[in-house]
């Protein structure tokens, strides 16, 4: 029934230091309530056991506990241990319910659904359940799909459990899997011209993961890759190049050099794919600035995909040459810039090769 429900049912309180493992489902639950409530069962003709009656402590319920072959820990040794199989079903599913929502449009409470996982994760604090939620992030992006707004990726954890446990309950969701293309094929049109003062924001930082230096045949598969899916959509694409232009116009009037914003150029409109860049803009001295656009419907962590013509060109004019990465575009478009040759900000993963006898 949960551990608020059981708590208030039997007049219980949560554990402050003791929790026992539940030997069914494997997670964690009060141990004194446990002990209570099992005695009340055992003695149904005598008086109903309360808190109050008896010690919690390790020369009471845990030793007895203990004595029938119970795992009991203290709360403080669970909090920052590795996660056990069944708590981490737990929390993927609840994150995969959030994720499933917010894919197709639904609103949800993340508080609400945090409060309804500390009932069932006894011997975990809200900061570990937040933490858990940045690692599932991460081994979301692994799997090519998007990640929960506000849950920013982090790329350290139970590899060997989460990653597993993630593709296992990706695979069999297939409302998650409808929702995701749903999402990453809409068609998009251009964003309404904002306060540009408060689009910019700072590139992510370069973390370093446990996958580095995995080989990617070992990693778990994937059913589709949504994000190269969303990265092959047009028309995003093409409203994320058409706002970079009207925030390259504003750039230069900021500069005071108004008389250079007319002179901006969307090139791959004009003068067709295949330049290395979308935009041909300029400096305030004069200078040429070449800029390519990158645009995602998701966080600013989501990976973006480059060809080789884009990666040679930010090699040979990396002293003019700037990605702009355009995040969260349908909701409120921000971006960062990336300067210079783009292999230097970015880990590059080979996707794909071309075979040939030549």
């Amino acid at each position: 029934m949960g551990q608020e429900a059981f708590l208030a049912r039997y007049g219980f309180g949560k554990s402050r230091e003791y929790v026992v493992r539940d030997p069914e489902s494997g997670l964690w639950a009060d141990s004194k309530a446990i002990a209570g409530v099992a005695l009340s069962f055992q003695f149904p003709e005598g008086p109903a056991f309360r808190a109050e009656d008896f010690s919690g402590g390790d020369a009471t319920v845990v030793r007895r506990l203990q004595a029938l072959g119970f795992e009991v820990r203290r709360i403080s040794d669970i909090t920052g241990s590795d996660w056990a199989a069944e708590e981490v079903a737990l929390i993927v599913s609840d994150y995969l319910s959030m994720l499933t929502k917010e894919l197709a449009g639904q609103r949800y409470s993340k508080a609400s659904h945090r409060r309804q996982l500390l009932t069932r994760l006894a011997g975990r604090s809200e900061g570990s359940i937040e933490f858990k939620h940045a690692n599932i992030s991460a081994a979301m992006l692994e799997l090519g799909f998007p990640y929960l707004r506000g849950y920013q990726p982090r790329a350290n954890f139970q590899r060997s459990v989460l990653l597993d446990e993630v593709s296992r309950q990706v695979s069999r969701l297939e409302i998650l899997d409808a929702a995701a293309l749903a999402a990453v094929q809409r068609p998009a049109t251009a964003a309404e011209i904002i306060d540009f003062s408060r689009v910019r924001t700072d590139a992510p930082r370069k973390e370093i993961s446990a996958a580095d230096n995995e080989p990617t045949y070992r990693r778990a598969p994937i059913k589709r890759d949504y994000l190269q899916r969303e990265a092959q959509n047009r028309s995003l694409g093409l409203a994320g190049e058409e706002f970079a232009v009207h925030f390259e116009r504003w750039r230069l009037i900021q500069l005071g050099a108004g008389q250079l914003a007319d002179r901006v150029v969307h090139a791959s409109r004009v003068e067709g794919d295949g330049l290395g860049y979308d935009i041909r803009s300029y400096e305030a001295n004069g200078n040429e600035r070449y800029i390519e656009v990158k645009t995602t419907s998701f966080g600013d962590r989501t990976p973006f995909f480059v060809s080789a013509n884009e990666l040679n060109f930010s090699r040979e004019r990396a002293d003019a040459f700037h990605l702009y990465r355009l995040f969260d575009f349908r909701a409120a478009p921000r971006l960062f810039t990336l300067d210079g040759a783009i292999d230097r900000h970015c880990q590059l993963d080979a996707t794909t090769f071309m075979a040939t006898f030549s």
